[in-house]
């Protein structure tokens, strides 16, 4: 399935509470779902759950427009929760956004980071990459939904932390965080040095200088 052709075809659900979601699953292999948002009421649907279990092994289908057919009427969601089975590979429910057009929407995206093995720190300085985002939350029109946002590491020099703030966003794309203020700035990767380097043995340097003169000190009050 190409990353702008995601359709799932839906049922509006009568039966609702715990037990017709449970029988919904068991005898229909079907999950339930609601469709929220916009000036319209919200929706019960139930969603084939094979159609939505594929639809899900494309990593774009979290940050792209879906289409669900209901009937004969065509809406236009995006992804907001989906609830999956804590030890078996099967979705439990699923909760989907209208959208309009013309009005901005909240969206989380992947991160794709680009020249890893280029990486100055990694290449040069024998550092390695630790991410510590893999996704971010992007507010934009529907018409300017990334499907990923790249994360370039070529330049990224060993010891540097990679926020935010340094990630080229598309025309149109905004943090979400970022708008909350300089202090959402936060950590999206590091180059960090390679175990038993100069440096960890320099930050170490300090705590074992300490341990010392604190053995040092315990020594002299046995003595006193």
């Amino acid at each position: 399935m190409s990353a702008d052709q995601f359709e799932l075809n839906c049922s509006v659900r009568e039966d609702k509470g715990k037990g017709a979601s449970r029988r919904l699953r068991r005898l229909d292999n079907q999950i339930p779902a609601i469709l929220y948002g916009g000036k319209e009421e919200p929706m019960s649907l139930s969603i084939a759950h094979d159609d939505i279990f594929h639809a899900t092994e494309n990593e774009a289908f979290f940050s792209h427009i879906i289409t669900l057919n209901i009937g004969k009427k065509k809406e236009k969601a995006v992804i907001k929760a989906l609830q999956r089975h804590p030890a078996k590979p099967f979705i439990l429910h699923a909760d989907f956004l209208r959208i309009d057009e013309k009005q901005a929407i909240n969206v989380k995206v992947p991160l794709h980071f680009i020249n890893e093995e280029k990486c100055v720190g990694v290449k040069i300085g024998g550092g390695s990459i630790r991410k510590t985002l893999n996704e971010i939350e992007v507010s934009c029109l529907p018409s300017n939904l990334p499907e990923y946002i790249e994360v370039d590491m070529l330049e990224v020099d060993l010891g540097t932390t990679v926020h935010l703030s340094d990630i080229t966003l598309p025309e149109g794309v905004s943090s979400v965080a970022l708008s909350h203020g300089e202090d959402s700035d936060l950590s999206v990767a590091q180059v960090v040095a390679p175990r038993g380097s100069d440096e960890d043995v320099d930050d170490a340097a300090p705590e074992a200088a300490d341990n010392t003169a604190a053995g040092d000190d315990a020594g002299d009050d046995g003595d006193s």
